[in-house]
């Protein structure tokens, strides 16, 4: 082909009045920038969805303050931006699931809306790619009119293929409305599995074994989530598989071959004027709007920046396979090229906008490209330091692949032999080590499951259709032109397009991530704000007192029983410390129901005489001098104090004096006797949760200002009720949720405390949250 295949070639749009989709989006901003900037008859119609409670114009208003239209923004003023938004911009509310009546002179119709992810659920991607489409098309053939449709779908719709892809209509026989029907109804057939009783067992016992000591609710919230990640697993896997059953790479380029089907046939087929751009991989502009522009990470990014992070010591691709990268302003000038030069009614044209047969990038080359950027500019570590860039070998896929279940199954070890360990400083930074290491083994999976056809692809996209237009465009105008809104992928030079362009545009927009400001909030120990609505609760055990419950009884028969006492009581403690320690697993308050019943049969007044004595004077040296600091700063600041815990009042009775409130359990007793059984059930996990809730309500306190203290697990459903959590000594588990969400970890220690007279006085005080 050559620029004779263009006879009546067109650079200008003229006074086309333009409809666009996608245009919120990365090519399609770039396509209303050009068209903006560089054909000022045209009018444009977007189709722009609303987003909560703003409208489609406000979208449109924030787009156009976005870097790629500042040129465009500096040469009309500000009065030209609000006047193209009123006389040449018009946004038509909605979405392709549901096309607004469409104008009835559109010229040229540019549709360049999709969805960009390579493993959505089957019925997602079916939807947005091939709903979408035909939604389209079923609304311009309602509105009666004839535009000129450049239909933006990408080079990959070739499938699973090596050699030549030619620039033109697909062969498969697949009946896309079939397979469209049968995406739709596979959520139905997955969510009904979801629900069967076996799976939902498994749902719950996985819930129970992580969420259990927080309480019922956490544990069926936990059900669910992992029920509808199940549902999306399950619907992503039935996408893949049935992508590379029918010969395609994924379900993306499934859906996208479709919905060039799709247009062939309700608007090619009806003798309308239809245009394919077909992209490879499409990634930063080379020179316009300027160089580097990019919105978001793109196709390619993901794999650099997992590269730069030290994520990819070793890599799945094929050294010599073509790694076909566009930039996004080669796109936008082929697009806009077609749509100036319409096909034939009813005779579709294909143009693939592609780089592997006139410039090939082989992936060694692009290795050696990285490893040359990240050497120069590694990326720092949280030390001080900085990621040394990783030498590939390029063993293949499987050898990588096993090295990285391999690794897995290690890290899987570590944690295992970290949470059977007390939780330390040590320990918590070892856990959040395993944290982190399983999210990078988890990315480097996920990208070697989604990249592989593409980084071991041998598949070359014929481009002589595309070249011709090139041709056309440099034989009929002027060097200055063809050179501005021309695509010769001749004349990237890929050292200088990834070392000074591409690479540092993708690596700044990470360093502007990884250098906003600290967070001020309750990560960070502030002097506390005097405020009357706000409430600061303490867990008692592990929190203000280094001991327990089994610790406090065995205080209270120390002192209120003889020696001839101890190797019965010591024998039962320890014949029954196995079923303590396994409801303590399952459940806070199931374990504090069975021991308490330890108390059988002890006279009320004979417990509040041993409290009064000795246990009192226990209790006081067992508390945390830190604990005792951070009560009496809230009580400064003017916070309302409220220690809540799991045990009886008259056991925390000889602090209550330190708090302006006492929330604990009371023993049943009958003729002066306690039964064993708690009066009320205790009030921890979930139970306290819900108390904080009606607390706040009945005292008007600002729990998003208030304060919390806890040790345990069970602690977490209540903590994150409050705007500022802090883990104090925390076990495993809540320490990895304090480090997950950026709380306050406190090391309390149990050190010298001088007991005053008003410490003793105060020890037999009843609390104010009841008796027993």
């Amino acid at each position: 082909m050559s620029a004779l295949d263009f006879p009546d070639f067109s650079t200008d749009l003229g006074s086309s009045h333009v409809f666009l989709t996608g245009g919120t989006g990365f090519v399609g901003q770039a396509i209303l920038e050009r068209l903006l900037a560089s054909h000022p008859g045209t009018r444009i119609t977007l189709l722009i969805r609303t987003k909560g409670s703003t409208s489609g114009v406000d979208r449109l208003r924030h787009v156009l303050r976005k870097p790629v239209f500042a040129s465009w923004r500096e040469s009309v003023g500000p009065d030209g931006v609000e006047d193209a938004i009123l006389n040449r911009l018009n946004v038509l509310e909605g979405g392709l699931d549901a096309v607004p009546e469409l104008p009835g002179d559109l010229d040229v119709v540019i549709h360049s809306a999709s969805s960009v992810s390579f493993d959505p659920p089957i019925d997602q991607a079916f939807e947005t790619n091939v709903g979408g489409a035909v939604g389209l098309y079923e609304a311009l053939i309602a509105s009666g009119t004839d535009p000129h449709v450049v239909h933006v779908s990408t080079a990959y719709v070739g499938g699973l293929r090596k050699g030549i892809f030619p620039e033109a209509s697909l062969t498969h026989e697949v009946d896309w409305r079939t397979e469209f029907e049968a995406a739709r109804a596979a959520r139905s057939r997955v969510e009904l599995s979801s629900r069967q009783p076996e799976v939902l067992r498994r749902f719950i016992a996985e819930a129970r074994a992580k969420h259990g000591k927080e309480g019922p609710l956490a544990v069926s919230r936990e059900a669910e989530e992992r029920r509808v990640a199940w549902v999306k697993a399950k619907l992503v896997d039935h996408g893949r598989a049935r992508a590379e059953s029918l010969g395609w790479t994924d379900v993306y380029t499934l859906t996208k071959a479709f919905a060039e089907r799709a247009a062939e046939q309700m608007w090619a087929a009806r003798g309308h004027r239809l245009s394919f751009v077909r992209p490879a991989i499409v990634e930063s502009a080379l020179r316009h709007p300027y160089p580097g522009w990019i919105d978001g990470f793109k196709v390619a990014d993901p794999l650099i920046m997992a590269y730069g992070r030290g994520m990819l010591p070793e890599f799945p691709g094929v050294p010599d396979s073509v790694l076909d990268v566009v930039p996004v302003d080669f796109v936008v000038n082929v697009i806009v090229l077609v749509a100036s030069n319409p096909a034939a009614a009813g005779e579709p044209q294909f143009f693939h906008v592609s780089s592997g047969a006139s410039n090939p990038l082989p992936i060694h080359r692009m290795f050696t490209n990285l490893s040359m950027f990240f050497t120069a500019n590694p990326l720092p570590t949280a030390d001080s330091g900085s990621i040394a860039a990783a030498t590939w070998r390029f063993p293949g896929g499987r050898k990588v692949e096993r090295a990285v279940r391999l690794q897995a199954r290690l890290n899987d070890a570590r944690e295992s032999v970290f949470l059977r360990l007390p939780s330390t400083d040590r320990t918590r930074e070892a856990l959040a080590g395993v944290d982190r290491r399983r999210a990078d083994l988890e990315s480097l999976q996920s990208l070697t499951d989604l990249y592989r056809h593409y980084i071991q692809s041998e598949i070359i996209f014929d481009d002589r259709r595309t070249k011709a237009l090139q041709a056309a465009l440099v034989a009929t105008q002027p060097a200055e032109v063809s050179g501005d809104i021309g695509f010769d992928m001749a004349d990237i030079q890929w050292e200088d397009y990834f070392q000074t362009v591409h690479f540092p545009a993708v690596t700044t927009m990470t360093r502007a991530f990884s250098v906003r400001p600290a967070s001020s909030g309750p990560a960070l120990d502030r002097e506390l704000p005097r405020r009357k609505d706000v409430v600061a609760i303490f867990d008692l055990e592990g929190t203000v007192v280094d001991s327990n419950i089994v610790e406090q009884y065995l205080w209270v028969r120390g002192s209120g029983f003889g020696k001839a006492a101890w190797p019965a009581e010591v024998a039962s403690l320890l014949a029954s410390l196995p079923g303590y320690l396994r409801a303590e697993q399952r459940d806070r308050g199931e374990f504090i129901r069975a021991f308490l019943r330890r108390y059988e049969g002890m006279p009320v007044t004979r417990l509040e005489e041993v409290v009064a004595r000795g246990y009192a004077q226990t209790l006081l040296k067992h508390t945390m001098p830190e604990a005792l600091e951070r009560i009496a700063a809230h009580r400064a600041a003017g916070h309302r104090t409220v220690l809540v815990t799991g045990s009886i009042g008259t056991l925390v009775s000889p602090l209550a004096h330190l708090f302006d409130e006492v929330v604990a359990g009371t023993m049943h007793a009958r003729d002066g006797i306690y039964t064993g059984y708690l009066a009320q059930p205790p009030v921890v996990d979930e139970a306290r949760a819900a108390w904080l809730r009606q607390y706040a309500e009945r005292n008007s306190v600002d729990l998003s200002a208030s304060y919390g203290y806890g040790d345990s697990h069970a602690d977490l459903v209540w903590l994150e009720m409050l705007g500022n959590p802090s883990a104090v000594n925390p076990d495993s588990n809540l320490s990895r949720e304090a480090l997950r969400r950026k709380w306050r970890i406190r090391d309390w220690k149990r050190g010298p405390i001088q007991l005053t007279s008003s410490h003793l006085r105060s020890a037999g005080e009843t609390p104010a949250g009841g008796t027993d």
